[in-house]
């Protein structure tokens, strides 16, 4: 699929879901399509025990869509299944400019590597994951040979996502 995505990476509170949500708004307010797709490493739920999505996969439902006249959400059960690959998830998005994609450490897209002085683990990912292209941090990083930009430089790392992925020359 010739998409263009763009990964935000790091340790767990290293900042990725606020660099995420920053590029987002960002980019739209640049006049982009933004989709994302988020990687949860433990059993999440968006839905609410007694509503009747839930009453609906409880009883057995692969699949449930539910849907009204400002939105509409797809859940799919894996009932056993192995989790989908980044490809199956983004091949189910709908048509968009740009899709950021959070965590997804292991996948072989570009992505910029969040660092967090407060972060438990703060070694750095860049020097093992060729795919990593850049590094946004919230501390002075020390002969890191990759692009390095403030973790709260949103447009400039914007600038930079925009150029990296063709969405400008």
């Amino acid at each position: 699929m010739n998409r263009r995505i763009f990964g935000i990476t790091g340790w767990k509170n290293s900042g990725k879901t606020t660099l995420t949500e920053k590029l987002v708004t960002e980019l739209v307010r640049r006049g982009w399509k933004v989709s994302t797709v988020k990687h949860a490493h433990h059993d999440f739920d968006i839905d609410k025990p007694g509503a009747d999505s839930f009453r609906h996969r409880q009883a057995g439902a692969m699949e449930v869509a539910i849907v009204s006249g400002v939105r509409w959400a797809l859940m799919h059960e894996l009932r056993g299944e192995d989790e989908p690959t980044l490809e199956a998830v983004l091949s189910r998005l709908a048509p968009c400019d740009i899709v950021l994609v959070e965590g997804y450490k292991r996948e072989a897209h570009r992505k910029i590597e969040t660092r967090r002085g407060e972060a438990k683990d703060r070694t750095p990912l860049s020097a093992s994951d060729p795919a990593i292209v850049a590094v946004a941090a919230d501390f002075t990083t020390e002969g890191e040979s990759l692009p390095v930009f403030d973790l709260d430089d949103t447009k400039s790392i914007a600038d930079f996502i925009e150029r990296a992925t063709g969405l400008v020359a």
